[in-house]
């Protein structure tokens, strides 16, 4: 349930120095240096020529909720998610969906004191193993999540993995958990949920 006065910690502390993924890095596809022979049956079928990536545009979570995704910039060292409880907010310094590297960071009110309950609120119920998809441009991706951690909040940025750049490309999903702390007006820990692509996006 909301906590009486809690605006659902309106930003998510971002790391000051944190790798922005540039947007002009493409994976390089190698060319063969002799003509490839399609096995038999297979002829015709084309390989994939590039991988395709994305701006996340909306995200739907295990049992089919989804919401919109709006891109997210961070102010101060704050990702500022958007205001409204049943939006997520895509963080625009890190990867796009069906990049070959870094995190996906997609964060999102747990409640707010208007609304209610955020569409976040349902990463509570969440299980490792299930699968997370994310929808833009007609594209889709992938994910299975494979943990689930609550981190204090002035650990997010820089002891969490969170918003790594480099490594395998993986989706981040965050949000406030933890004793509502009346002091700083806001939780006093976060969610992560980190999931794993489950290949190309298509």
């Amino acid at each position: 349930m909301p906590s009486p006065g809690t605006d659902g910690g309106t930003s998510t502390p971002a790391p000051p120095s944190v790798p922005r993924f540039s947007s002009e890095i493409t994976p390089t596809i190698p060319t063969p240096s002799e003509p490839v022979t399609a096995p038999p049956g297979r002829v015709g079928t084309p390989a994939p020529s590039q991988r395709i990536r994305f701006v996340p545009e909306q995200v739907v979570l295990p049992g089919g909720a989804s919401a919109p995704v709006l891109p997210a910039t961070t102010v101060n060292g704050q990702l500022q998610v958007p205001a409204k409880a049943q939006r997520v907010g895509w963080w625009d310094g890190g990867a796009e969906a069906g990049d070959p590297f870094g995190s996906v960071v997609l964060a999102g009110h747990v409640d707010t004191k208007t609304e209610g309950l955020g569409f976040f609120a349902r990463l509570r119920r969440v299980q490792v193993g299930e699968v997370v998809v994310l929808n833009g441009s007609g594209r889709t991706a992938s994910y299975r999540v494979k943990s689930i951690v609550s981190v204090p909040k002035d650990a997010l940025a820089t002891k969490s993995g969170a918003f790594t750049q480099t490594g395998d490309h993986r989706l981040v999903l965050i949000t406030c958990t933890g004793p509502y702390d009346a002091s700083r007006g806001g939780y006093a820990d976060n969610l992560v949920v980190t999931a794993t692509s489950l290949g190309l996006a298509k």
